[in-house]
């Protein structure tokens, strides 16, 4: 059985509804916009994630009996409402950014258009997955920019909620990452999964020797191997003597892991096993990788920054009416305009400037519906009709990424804080 989305919502979305039917203001014409006022965190640019999610979620957004029987008991709205709720079904376009392109303050990411009924119920819904899944991207992308070559898996399920988890792997794995722990993940998306054992699994046997032996035996002499339960030199011995130089990796999870890879990589050499990697864990986001460049690493795992957005848990993302149909049948713009945090009104268009070199120099964001010479376009169809057009492979989405940071000026991977990488216009 499909379990229904539709409560994954706020109650006051259902009481704006209950006043805009009995004000006849319900079946308006209305566009909404998603869009960041700033980048948080100091950040040169956000990472579009979220929006496949949104498109699956948005399939499942149905008031079947349960969920009409609960808003009855709970008396959140009244029956002329539930009547509508019943029959819901988003009926209106969708237009966004594609998932794995970079926004920058002001981009509408995502532009809602239907009546004020069927889009004011998805503001929760949509603003819930991306301003989630477009943090974890944006913390992601930096841990991999600042690991170079080397690759990361995402090792965070422990650290957050059940199904956060399984966002996050996956848009950790949308901005670069090579693979998760998490195998609702795996078997969600496609993304690779990796995993061996804890430190659990060698307390639980009579000696470190046992516990590696019986490791190899089972999962062959390619394992990583856990080095740091007891005493890291003892157990590169153990590992090396067991495995032979066909030992796949070892793993260290403690102390200065800058200098305790460096040891392991001249114990490991001094043993023959060249080609056995090193891999490092242990709190690590994109500033610790960073430090560790120099270092003989091969690749990291990274757990609770990745889930927490790197200390930037939200994209600070909002969704807000921008226009809306007047008693003439055409559109207006309208605004929000309290201190501190306005809107720009109006149907937004966009597109990305490049300068000579193929760099984005730009994003330009028009209400004017005037195509710039030379501006890429940056809205793609996902919904039309209330059908969802707009879907690709996972892999599309992290390919495009790559290649959009390819395009970023050079100091927009720089982890210090600043300002936007490129500035917003209007037009």
């Amino acid at each position: 059985m499909t379990m229904s989305t539709a409560l994954l919502t706020d109650h006051y979305e259902l009481t704006m509804l209950q006043a805009a039917l009995r004000s006849g203001a319900a079946h308006r014409r209305a566009v909404f916009e998603v869009f960041a006022r700033h980048l948080p965190g100091g950040r040169r640019y956000g990472v579009v994630a979220g929006t496949g999610r949104v498109l699956d979620e948005l399939e499942r957004f149905r008031f079947g009996p349960d969920e009409i029987d609960f808003l009855r008991e709970r008396r959140v709205v009244d029956e002329e409402t539930l009547g509508f709720l019943a029959d819901y079904r988003f009926s209106g376009g969708i237009h966004g950014y594609r998932e794995g392109d970079l926004y920058f303050p002001a981009s509408p990411i995502m532009i809602v258009e239907g009546t004020f009924a069927e889009a004011v119920l998805l503001e929760t819904l949509i603003l819930s997955i991306l301003n989630h899944d477009c943090a974890i991207a944006s913390a992601a992308s930096r841990m991999v920019n600042a690991a170079g070559a080397r690759p990361i898996i995402e090792m965070g399920s422990r650290r957050t909620h059940e199904q956060a988890a399984v966002a996050a792997a996956r848009a950790a794995y949308l901005a670069g990452f090579a693979s998760t722990s998490n195998l609702q993940a795996g078997r969600a998306y496609g993304i690779p999964t990796a995993g061996t054992a804890a430190h659990a699994f060698t307390l639980l046997h009579d000696s470190e020797h046992q516990a590696f032996e019986a490791q190899i035996a089972s999962l062959g002499p390619d394992t990583t191997l856990l080095v740091d339960t007891y005493d890291v030199p003892e157990a590169v011995r153990t590992a090396v003597e067991l495995a032979g130089e066909k030992l796949g990796a070892v793993r260290i999870d403690s102390g200065d892991l800058a200098a305790a890879a460096q040891e392991v990589r001249e114990q490991l050499d001094a043993l023959g096993a060249f080609h056995t990697r090193v891999l490092v864990t242990s709190d690590l986001d994109e500033y610790a990788i960073a430090a560790l460049a120099a270092a003989p690493v091969d690749g990291y795992g990274v757990g609770t920054s990745l889930v927490t957005g790197s200390g930037v848990p939200t994209a600070a993302l909002v969704y807000k009416l921008v226009a809306r149909e007047t008693r003439t049948g055409k559109l207006e713009p309208v605004a929000k305009r309290s201190v501190g945090k306005p809107s720009r009104g109006g149907l937004k268009h966009a597109y990305r400037l490049l300068d000579e070199f193929g760099h984005y120099e730009t994003e330009l964001v028009s209400t004017s519906g005037l195509v710039p010479a030379g501006g890429v376009p940056l809205l793609t169809e996902l919904v039309r009709d209330g059908e969802i057009v707009g879907r690709e492979p996972l892999a599309e989405a992290r390919g495009r990424h790559a290649e959009a940071l390819t395009r970023l000026p050079q100091d927009a991977l720089h982890l210090v804080r600043g300002y936007a990488a490129i500035p917003t216009e209007f037009t």
